[in-house]
């Protein structure tokens, strides 16, 4: 059964797809071996929630901010707000709405430090939504560091420290995927025949699909580097975690394979939902890490 008109369009306004991204909170556990820990795991599912709502009232002000610019754009121009089908006021209530309950949810959990992180996350997306993202190779650094406060604010709430293995891994593999979107908007704005973003002026398929070259190098032996350091190896009693490198390699070619020959970077989470190849390496991935540090 389709959803009335209206409220579709305000979970469009939404992206509930998006909330995929926060599923980086859990990372921590996972990594920490504290996947049974149960107020951990419960506390970290309250800062999911909030993070969603949070993450929901930002899309509402950027597309806000954007509405002009996207109804010149091929796709983005049927968004809510750029096709008319919400009004920016009504629009602007719906954003407070979501951020008032994302920051109710943080309230419930009673820790400053998971405040301050979500209070940062919020800080840099308003500053990327309302000027920074005009800016190139800024506006891709901003959105990997989004990634690597959602990996602290994991941290903050479970009692898990964040290795700084994970802190640098998180944010390169980040700015790998930031710079696959920016070559999709290249390829969309030279099919539009006219400026789609401000922040492609600094940017053309040379350079990006340079970089990305370069953070699928450093990402697969950084990855490679965390598997056989002594410390994680001391941390999780095994030294077979480098095992789990073949599903790294064969994820980030994949990805390359989508953005250079496919030419489907648009998305990294609607990529990572319709791809069947990325989703089974994923789960492969889980599993044989699961297995290492678990079962070891």
């Amino acid at each position: 059964m389709s959803l009335p008109q209206g409220v579709q369009a305000y979970l469009t306004l939404a992206r509930p797809h998006q909330y995929l991204k926060n599923v980086l909170l859990f990372a921590p556990l996972f990594f920490g071996g504290k996947l049974y820990d149960v107020p951990a795991l419960a506390a970290t599912t309250l800062a999911f929630a909030a993070f969603c709502l949070s993450a929901s009232a930002v899309y509402t002000l950027n597309d806000l901010c954007d509405a002009g610019s996207d109804r010149r754009h091929p796709t983005k121009r049927h968004r809510p707000v750029a096709s008319g089908v919400i009004t920016p006021s009504r629009a602007g209530i719906f954003g407070g709405a979501l951020l008032l309950a994302g920051l109710g949810f943080a309230m419930a959990l009673g820790s400053a430090g998971f405040a301050a992180a979500l209070g940062l996350y919020l800080a840099v997306n308003a500053g990327y939504s309302l000027a920074l993202k005009h800016y190139s190779v800024t506006d891709v650094l901003l959105i990997a560091s989004g990634f690597v406060v959602r990996i602290h604010a994991g941290g903050v709430v479970s009692g898990v420290a964040v290795s700084e293995w994970l802190v640098v891994i998180t944010f390169l593999l980040s700015l790998f995927l930031a710079l696959g979107k920016r070559r999709d908007d290249l390829l969309q704005e030279e099919e539009a025949g006219g400026q789609l973003r401000k922040s492609l002026d600094g940017y053309n398929l040379e350079f990006v699909t340079s970089a990305m070259t370069m953070m699928a190098a450093v990402v697969i032996v950084g990855y490679i580097l965390y598997t056989v350091s002594p410390e994680v190896e001391a941390r999780h009693g095994s030294r077979h975690l480098y095992l789990t490198g073949f599903w790294v390699i064969a994820g980030i070619l994949r990805y390359l394979q989508l953005t250079l020959v496919e030419r489907k970077s648009g998305s990294p989470t609607w990529v990572l939902i319709h791809d069947g190849y990325l989703q089974l390496t994923i789960a492969m991935w889980i599993v044989s890490f699961l297995v290492i540090i678990y079962a070891s």
